[in-house]
């Protein structure tokens, strides 16, 4: 979803185009590093759609063939960083970054997890933030749940994420890092 929304803008006043379009397209987009900015100039034109929206739901078995599996998205190199204690400065430190991210128009990807534990091991994109006295509210993407907003929560005295309940996690705390942000994770 985020390379779409840095590297691909959407033309509905183009026709809709063929399968071998879209499969290039597709490609193209997500053969960017997803750690590099496009300018806007630069973007992959999608034509004959407004937005990911309504291109995903015409196109949906194009995205899915060209954006891999599920185990792709499991086995990711930034993965190991679960496994490393996370302290609650490294979790503030980790939500200023996600809010400067936002505050430039740049969604970061998030891997949620409670490593040792398996109760969740999951990736969504960051795409608002609220900020009020005690809590840092951001909306979020979640694949597993993509046509409403989800929310993340950081609480400010306890230096905690939170995730809620839904039919794949319990609810409750969680540590949080960026994916995607350098070349190690």
């Amino acid at each position: 979803a985020r390379q779409f929304f840095e590297y691909a803008k959407f033309d509905p006043a183009q026709p809709v185009a063929n399968d071998q379009t879209y499969r290039q397209l597709i490609h193209q987009v997500i053969s960017i590093d997803p750690r590099h900015r496009v300018p806007g100039s630069k973007k992959v034109v999608i034509p004959g759609y407004a937005d990911l929206r309504t291109f995903s739901q015409a196109q949906e078995h194009l995205l899915q063939a060209e954006c891999g599996g599920a185990w792709q998205s499991y086995f990711q190199r930034g993965h190991w960083r679960m496994i490393m204690p996370f302290s609650r400065r490294h979790q503030q430190h980790m939500v200023d970054k996600l809010i400067a991210a936002l505050k430039q128009n740049h969604p970061p990807v998030v891997h949620l997890v409670r490593f040792p534990q398996l109760t969740i091991n999951h990736a969504m994109v960051l795409f608002d933030v609220t900020e009020t006295e005690k809590e840092i509210l951001f909306s979020v993407y979640d694949p597993n749940k993509p046509k409403t907003p989800s929310r993340l929560t950081y609480d400010r005295a306890t230096r905690t994420f939170s995730f809620p309940y839904n039919d794949y996690f319990p609810g409750g705390r969680v540590d949080v890092y960026e994916v995607y942000r350098n070349l190690v994770y």
